[in-house]
Order: structure tokens, then sequence, then C-alpha cells
């Protein structure tokens, strides 16, 4: 018994915000960002992350009954409490399906994928809706130019059903956590540590922050040995991959992938200039975009890559 994914849908907010307007908003220059982070421009949305992200899962249920349940796997909620699933839901018009949510930050979508893998596996579900929707341009910190200039907005959902022909579509699956990295990547405020009314907490507490040259100078290292090992515990090469879907962390983060992790560049999945860095979503996005362009076929070997604060990495090795 696996998966199958036989639904896809994406929302691009309509508002583009090219690098020249962002640089207004940090103080440096169009050059600057691009060069810094290979963004030329980025989505920025009026609606929230429910609304984004129902409109992407009505693309995904196009044709289709019902999901059994529905899986937010995004970087940051509407609120607090209730969890964003119900939002979704109730967005969506659907009635009386559980929802929930995992929270790996940018590697959500991902850690989803496998849960809802081992759920359907268990015969609990047998048909499972996963969306991801992030706003990242509402937590950008001016005062930290180079991640603000990364953050973008937008959603994607997959529809992901059980396999009924036996075969095999979820080859491996393998995920990390340094937690002495969890400094590097923080939105400090919303918890209990950093509460809204605790007289300490400072505005920018509630912002995205982030070291960016620590978070890739380990990452690097991390993702070669994840590579390796992810091929010395599988029955395929690295030339059997058809494409290689990154989280779209910055330019230079995706491009990463053919200059240490040895993966043709032409076979990596590449929409960060166009998108920026769009949080959880950003994978998924990634993913449903090279689906929607006729890249992406049935049977093709898909390996699934990325980072999440923490630090955490997480891969996977499906077949379309």
């Amino acid at each position: 018994m696996s998966i199958k994914i036989t639904g896809t849908g994406i929302y691009l907010p309509p508002y583009i915000e090219e690098s020249k307007e962002t640089a207004k908003l940090i103080n440096k220059s169009e050059d600057w960002i691009i060069s810094k982070t290979g963004v030329i421009e980025r989505r920025k949305s009026d609606i929230d992350v429910d609304k984004m992200g129902a409109i992407a899962a009505e693309q995904a249920l196009e044709g289709n009954n019902p999901p059994d349940l529905i899986i937010n796997a995004s970087g940051v909620p509407k609120q607090t409490i209730p969890d964003t699933s119900v939002f979704f839901q109730k967005e969506l018009g659907l009635k009386n399906i559980p929802c929930f949510s995992i929270h790996g930050t940018c590697l959500s979508f991902l850690i989803a994928l496998n849960n809802a893998n081992a759920l359907i596996q268990s015969n609990t579900y047998n048909k499972i809706l996963i969306i991801s929707a992030d706003r990242g341009t509402i937590g950008r910190n001016p005062k930290e130019p180079e991640s603000a200039a990364l953050l973008g907005d937008g959603a994607a959902a997959v529809l992901v059903e059980k396999e009924k022909n036996n075969y095999n579509n979820f080859h491996y699956w393998k995920m990390n956590t340094w937690s002495d990295g969890a400094e590097l990547t923080e939105v400090r405020g919303g918890g209990t540590s950093k509460h809204p009314q605790n007289p300490n907490t400072k505005p920018e507490d509630n912002l995205f922050s982030m070291d960016g040259p620590s978070i890739y100078k380990s990452a690097r290292k991390k993702a070669y040995k994840m590579v390796l090992e992810t091929f010395k515990n599988v029955e395929f090469e690295k030339s059997n991959v058809s494409w290689i879907i990154p989280h779209q962390a910055s330019e230079k983060a995706v491009t990463a992938y053919h200059e240490y992790g040895g993966f043709e560049p032409n076979k990596i999945i590449n929409i960060v200039n166009k998108t920026g860095n769009c949080v959880a979503a950003s994978m998924p996005m990634a993913f449903v975009t090279a689906v929607h362009d006729d890249r992406i076929k049935q049977g093709d070997l898909l390996y699934f890559i990325g980072t999440g604060a923490g630090l955490s990495m997480a891969c996977a090795l499906v077949s379309y």
C-alpha cells in the first residue's frame, strides 16, 4: 500500500511586488536585493492565509470527492487558537471533516506528506488534503534587509489518496534536527515567552529574524550528507531522479543542490526569483508549478529536500 497525489492547486496573489519596490522598504538597491537573494519579484497578498489556502485547495479538489482529513502545513497560523485548518474547512464549505496542523516551519508540507503516507498506510484515512499558505511579507523586518528581501506570499495544496495498484510510490524519508541552530531563524513573539501583553515584548519580536549566512553555511554541509545518505539507502541512483524540488530558501540555497548535491541544474525546480521565499508554501508551490506547466509527469521520480527553522532538514523520494 502506498500513496498517490491525485490533485494539485496553487494560489499566487495578483499583486506583484518587484524588487525595486522592496528596495524602498529595506533602504537597499534593487541590484543589492537580486545579488543577495536572487529574488526579482514576489507576490503580496491582501487576503489572509485561510482564503489563500482555500483557493489552492479548491483547485486540488476539482473533480474529486471531499477529503477524509485536512492537514494545515503552513509556517505561520492565522491566529493562535483555533487551528488554521479549521478556517480552511470553513472557507471550503466542508463539514464534519477532521482537521489539524503539522508545524515544521518551512518543512511543514514535507512532514505532512510523510504523515499522510503513514495515515493512509494504516487505513486511518483514504483521502487527505494538505494545504500550505503563508504571508511572509507581513512579518518582514526592514532592519534585517536580507531576510526581508526574501519573503513572499503564496499557497499550494495537494490531494493525497491510497494507491490502489499496490505500487510503492513513497520510497524514502529522512529528517534530522539540530537544536543548536534554534536561534538562527526566529519569530520570538506570539507565544508564552514574548506574549503580546508582556511589557518586555518589542515590536520586532513579532517579525521574522534570520541569520542567513550562518544557516547557509551549516545547511550546505548537512544537505550534502543527507543526499549521500539517501542514495546509499535506496535502489535508485541520483541519475534516476527526474526532478529535485527544494525549499525555495534563496537562489543560492536552491542552486546549491547542483554545486554541492551533484544534481543537474535543469532538474532542479527553481521558482524563487518570481515568488521569493514563501515559508512552508515554497516547496509545494514549486512542485505544483512544475506539475501545472507539464514539466512533472506521471511516473517521474521526485526528490523533495529542504531546511526549516530549528535547524531541521528533511527529504523524501516519491514517485508522482
